[in-house]
């Protein structure tokens, strides 16, 4: 890791990138939520690793649901230490390249990317990926969030922080992913999620505000299916080893 790379990680709570509130409310995900509901299987002892886990808000929802099996990996000092505020000490300051390569295989059912693969070159992408690979067990699940280039607003999220190398489109990903052995790949927008009274009225504003745009797309590429959210929602299985 460069430098300049360890001094931002380093700091990344007091410059607010890491966007920390101290107080355990700050920890309540409704978007979270809404994955684990929606995506990870109701089998609550499920070995389950969040790679690049910032302060433990996913682990922290995790456990909310039940989830008992966890462990957070993130390089940041400052970010584990706020998780252990919150008693997630689930989560471990760890560089994330030795712990994937030291890490026996089929160790894991589900395996976190949330907002990480941004912040590597294109060859560390795929020897992340590769290991991820490695590390699920036969079907195992990787959940993969990151900046979407074909975003309205895309830009704002890839130039957002100094430390990103990288966005992603769903085409790219799913090039990657396939490349890297996965297969049932499906990409979802990250449209606002629906918990109360405001964010249903941003749902419905965003529903109505991008269909001119949908239709500008349809016209363009005769294509139906555009995600036009600022980042992206990934899921794939780990593709069934060749008998």
């Amino acid at each position: 890791m460069k430098d300049w790379q360890q001094r931002l990680y380093d700091s990344y709570v007091t410059t607010g990138q890491a966007r920390f509130r101290d107080d355990l409310l700050h920890f309540e995900n409704p978007y979270y939520d809404k994955i684990i509901t929606e995506h990870l299987p109701k089998q609550f002892d499920l070995s389950i690793l969040d790679l690049a886990c910032g302060h433990g808000r996913l682990i922290y929802s995790l456990k909310k649901h039940g989830y008992r099996n966890l462990l957070g990996i993130d390089i940041s000092e400052e970010q584990v230490a706020a998780a252990h505020k919150y008693g997630l000490d689930e989560v471990i300051c760890q560089d994330i390249k030795t712990f994937v390569e030291n890490t026996p295989g089929n160790s894991y059912d589900v395996i976190f990317l949330i907002d990480i693969l941004e912040h590597l070159e294109k060859q560390e992408v795929f020897d992340l990926l590769d290991n991820v690979n490695r590390l699920l067990t036969d079907k195992g699940i990787v959940v993969i969030h990151v900046p979407n280039g074909a975003g309205l607003f895309g830009m704002r999220v890839r130039y957002g922080d100094f430390t990103h190398q990288n966005a992603f489109t769903s085409n790219s990903i799913r090039q990657i992913l396939q490349a890297c052995h996965f297969a049932s790949i499906n990409a979802y927008e990250d449209k606002p999620t629906m918990h109360g009274l405001k964010s249903s009225v941003r749902f419905v504003l965003w529903q109505l505000l991008t269909f001119p745009l949908r239709l500008l797309l349809m016209a363009e590429t005769g294509l139906t299916k555009h995600i036009l959210s600022q980042n992206m929602l990934v899921v794939a299985r780990k593709e069934p080893a060749a008998e």
